[in-house]
């Protein structure tokens, strides 16, 4: 199973990292900013990706409707600090199947994580 994590601040993607491997996943991308997520993306083709909204040179849902032209089947959970709600309706219209807000509890994101995947709790 591949993740890719995508955030443009690496405490957040080391956090993240942290929490996706008690998953049990080992084959874990990051990037930096949209451009890279979707760099990544066509060609690694993770079975999950966790996408921040506010980064620079693509915005996270710019970059999730990219990713879905790509795979409509991509599974995109926004893990973001922007929790009012018309951003979270823009991040699930654009295709993202969860949306988690920071600061994050490892619990939850788990719980979508394996939610998304249809992994066993």
């Amino acid at each position: 199973m591949k993740v890719l994590i995508v955030d443009d601040t690496s405490l957040a993607r080391a956090m993240l990292r942290k929490v996706v491997e008690e998953c049990g996943v080992l084959d874990i991308f990051e990037a930096q900013n949209g451009v890279e997520a979707v760099q990544i993306f066509e060609k690694e083709r993770p079975d999950l990706v966790t996408m921040d909204i506010t980064m620079p040179e693509m915005d996270g849902i710019t970059a999730t409707r990219k990713i879905l032209e790509i795979d409509k089947e991509a599974n995109v959970v926004v893990c973001s600090a922007l929790g009012q709600k018309e951003v979270v309706m823009e991040a699930i219209e654009a295709g993202a199947k969860q949306y988690i807000i920071k600061p994050f509890d490892s619990g939850q994101v788990i719980s979508t994580i394996k939610t998304v995947l249809g992994m066993k709790p």
